[in-house]
């Protein structure tokens, strides 16, 4: 990680039925990629899986929503909005840890 990125979050629970919920925030500088200088993934699936239950990510630049192999391009509301919708798709039992 260079210099001009800071970790402003990240944070990941493992839980006994092998699943694993991951929050990870970089502040990055401001880009034609990055407009937002925000690079995020908030994460919902099995541990060591390769597709996840529910992600939501900008890892390529665009926002995106992962669900199952599932990919679909979303606006972005905020990272609030995205927090608030990737909490409310955990099962319950889960987002009190969140």
């Amino acid at each position: 990680m260079t210099d001009d990125v800071t970790v402003l979050e990240d944070e990941i629970e493992a839980y006994a039925d092998n699943t694993v919920a991951r929050i990870r925030i970089l502040d990055v500088p401001e880009s034609d990629k990055f407009p937002e200088g925000v690079k995020y993934a908030l994460h919902y699936g099995e541990a060591g899986g390769d597709t996840p239950i529910i992600r939501f990510d900008n890892h390529h630049g665009v926002h995106e929503l992962h669900t199952g192999s599932h990919v679909y391009e979303i606006d972005y509301p905020g990272l609030d909005a995205i927090y608030r919708a990737w909490r409310a798709a955990l099962p319950e039992e889960k987002r009190t840890d969140w």
